[in-house]
């Protein structure tokens, strides 16, 4: 399903992979790939999840492809959804040497690649790209057996994006932060699965504060460790008085 702001649309491709297209053509991906979610091979461990089903896509259409951070990163995902001509903007502690999977070097990807930190304003492809922090606090919830955040400080961003008049929020695999509720975000495309990252009901209280034009959760149900109640989740947004649409 296509979900529309204004000339903007929105589609969740699976994951934590978003299409997002304006009204000029210019298309930009986020966290492209991963779990056959593109390939055709993603099949839900719980049956009946909201998710949207496994496809083999190949559109090669985007102009910008947007990676947070090392669990993001998938070679083939990019070179599935990229253009040969487009820009491809990476946050810099991706290293894939050091991830455990089939990746290839970064020098590899026939694109231009770009390599941003936690403090970027700049433009790519007619869009204001933003990198916004991301991580897990040491001392809250989304911490491992030995006590470390899964997603210890400087291990990813999130991507704030001015797309034509639209602001476009993806925090990445953050917990709620400091300064996320003063950000102007028309589209709040939020995690909500809860066990790595921030989880509904953490969501839904920044959604209260931005107080955004459309909200649009992902990332979640790919797998058992991402499973959460979408429908609650969009009630509970829907009753502060903001737009919800689950792309499932």
């Amino acid at each position: 399903m296509t979900i529309s702001r204004g000339d903007l649309t929105i589609d969740w491709l699976g994951y934590a992979t978003v299409r997002i297209e304006d009204g000029d053509g210019t298309v930009v991906y986020l966290d492209p790939g991963r779990y056959g979610t593109l390939t055709g091979e993603w099949t839900p461990d719980t049956e009946g999840v909201g998710h949207p089903p496994a496809r083999d896509y190949d559109a090669r259409d985007g102009d910008l492809v947007l990676v947070t951070h090392d669990h993001h990163y998938d070679s083939d995902g990019i070179r599935r959804v990229a253009r040969e001509d487009a820009t491809v903007v990476v946050y810099d502690a991706v290293y894939p040497p050091g991830i455990d999977r089939d990746v290839e070097p970064l020098d590899d990807l026939p694109q231009d690649v770009v390599r941003v930190d936690e403090h970027t304003d700049r433009l790519f492809e007619d869009v204001i790209v933003r990198t916004i922090a991301a991580y897990n606090e040491p001392d809250g919830p989304h911490v491992d057996e030995q006590g470390e955040p899964y997603h210890p400080e400087g291990i990813g961003v999130g991507y704030h994006l001015t797309i034509g008049d639209t602001a476009v929020f993806w925090p990445g695999d953050s917990d709620v932060l400091p300064g996320h509720e003063e950000l102007d975000v028309d589209a709040f495309l939020p995690s909500i699965s809860g066990n790595f990252t921030m989880g509904r009901r953490e969501a839904a209280e920044l959604a209260a504060a931005l107080d955004p034009d459309l909200v649009v959760p992902i990332h979640y149900n790919t797998f058992a460790g991402l499973e959460a109640d979408s429908e609650v989740f969009a009630l509970d947004v829907a009753d502060r008085g903001i737009p919800v649409a689950l792309d499932e």
